[in-house]
């Protein structure tokens, strides 16, 4: 996750004022705070104390601990070859094996039957890293008792996992209850095994719901809480104050990797149909509508003449899904699924993977700038190892270069977009690593003052099309932006490939003078 920081300075303000008793309209609008208000809203019951509450759930709440074996990359030949020192330097041992080491994680998870099935994230039970095997699987009681547990089932999307452990019949369990009902304010309760010290109780405030944090996917909506949630508390239960697991604690945001009273817990209303799947040996199925998505910024909103923070960018469409198969195309801006806003809160992967499986969707989008509805025969999502490697690219940043035009930093200087650029040839589409067949622009400088150097544009990158038209010459992009210029538009919407990676569409100011 990214970094966030925040300063905040109040001031105070005391001073002396003089009563004035004024006649309330009929029907006029309240302040929120009116002390009328306030005394319907203000905290009543708010307890004196948790620890009945904590006795009493606590122990469900489990530790989690996995062995793994990870193996030492290979570093050539190892000089204490055949000594007890080998294993310290990786590469092989006397006899030509590889080299490996044993590693562990901590996390935290909760039992919800009483014959010992047990929820964690996914990423607790996780390899912690490419290459390792996890041995074993660890629970650890909070009498003490520790049981080796069989993994049930896992789901990489929602980061989901399910244990099993034999203890007998009688395990003390809870129950999941329904998040939809929490509100920010409500009181929540966090038990789990931060930094390996098992049993801690944290609590705090739901402060916010539907909380989006930018990574993506069907699962990338969190309830945010300031109960403090650390390193190990991976997997562990978050309570409303009846006792309902109400969310799966998985993440913080944080500069130092721990609290800072930004955590982030699964709803439950999310977790349990998969639990529920897991456990009974299936699989989660979810639609599919086979497109690649990119969230709309500012820049790429005035391009497009569209308000802020409605609607997501189709930045490919695959073939032969149903995006396809529907008339979507890249380019258009969906803004609703079957009649729900697309919006940061309720974004399109989350519509759509909560969506039934073949059911025709009817799916409101924005083409040229004109508003049409098309209808989608939804498909089911594929897993998530094979979805990467069906839609992955090169994450690559580094290109092979023509030699330098000499002049292009300064005819990139007097573009309107900061931006030098030439017709794309079979042999520079080589040079820079794009495929064979893509047509348009090489960008061959940058102004280092433009937006487009801002937005981290370099030389190699190719523009396929500028406001959703090709781009075949460099007269193309001035027209573009002419015309963006009529119609009193500040930016242009760029499509640019960089080497094998997606192609990705750009907001660029146009540069005054």
């Amino acid at each position: 996750m990214r970094y966030a920081y925040a300063l905040t300075s109040a001031l105070l303000l005391g001073g002396v004022a003089s009563s004035v008793v004024m006649q309330q309209p009929v029907g006029a609008q309240t302040p929120q705070n009116a002390p009328q208000a306030m005394a319907a809203a203000a905290p009543r019951g708010a307890p004196m104390s948790f620890a009945d509450l904590a006795a009493r759930l606590q122990p469900a709440v489990v530790n989690i601990s996995t062995t793994q074996r990870v193996q030492v990359s290979q570093g050539g030949t190892n000089p204490f070859a055949g000594t007890p020192f080998a294993d310290l330097f990786g590469g092989q041992d006397s006899n030509g094996r590889p080299v490996t080491r044993q590693a562990q994680s901590l996390g935290s998870g909760f039992i919800i039957s009483p014959d010992g099935y047990i929820v964690t994230n996914n990423h607790v039970v996780a390899p912690g890293r490419q290459g390792a095997v996890v041995e074993s699987i660890t629970v650890t009681l909070p009498d003490k008792r520790e049981f080796k547990a069989r993994l049930v089932g896992r789901d990489l999307a929602s980061d989901l996992a399910v244990l099993k452990i034999d203890a007998g019949q009688n395990l003390p369990f809870v129950r999941f209850g329904n998040s939809a009902d929490a509100r920010v304010g409500d009181w929540v309760l966090a038990i789990g095994n931060p930094f390996g010290l098992g049993g801690t109780v944290t609590s705090g405030i739901v402060s916010a719901i539907h909380r989006n944090t930018g990574q993506g996917g069907a699962y990338d909506r969190y309830i945010q809480t300031d109960a403090s949630i650390n390193m190990g508390n991976s997997g562990g239960p978050m309570f409303d104050l009846q006792g309902n697991v109400i969310g799966i604690n998985t993440a913080i945001l944080s500069p130092s990797g721990g609290n800072v009273g930004i955590g982030f817990a699964i709803p439950a209303e999310q977790a349990k149909p998969v639990v529920d799947a897991l456990m009974h040996g299936g699989r989660v199925k979810r639609g599919y509508l086979g497109v690649q998505i990119q969230q709309i910024s500012d820049d790429i909103a005035e391009s497009l003449g569209l308000p802020k923070n409605r609607g997501e960018l189709i930045a490919s469409v695959e073939p032969g899904q149903a995006a396809e198969r529907a008339g979507i195309r890249q380019g258009d801006v969906i803004v609703a699924v079957n009649g729900q806003e697309v919006t940061p809160d309720t974004t399109l992967s989350y519509l759509v993977s909560n969506a039934e499986i073949g059911s025709r969707v009817p799916i409101e989008l924005i083409r040229g700038g004109k508003r049409m509805t098309v209808t989608a025969t939804l498909g089911e999502r594929p897993p998530e190892e094979q979805l990467a490697a069906r839609l992955g690219g090169g994450d690559d940043d580094s290109f092979s270069k023509d030699d330098d035009d000499n002049g292009s930093q300064q005819e990139a200087a007097k573009a309107s977009l900061g931006l030098a650029v030439q017709p794309l040839t079979p042999g520079i589409a080589r040079s820079v690593g794009v495929p064979a067949t893509t047509k348009g622009l090489v960008i061959g400088g940058v102004d280092p003052s433009s937006d487009a150097a801002a937005k981290g544009l370099q030389r190699g990158d190719v523009i396929i099309s500028v406001n959703g038209r090709p781009a075949a010459t460099a007269e193309d992009v001035r027209a573009a932006v002419a015309d963006a210029t009529r119609a009193n538009r500040p930016s242009v919407l760029l499509l640019v490939q960089r080497g094998n990676s997606p192609a990705r569409y750009i907001g660029l100011k146009i540069k005054n003078g």
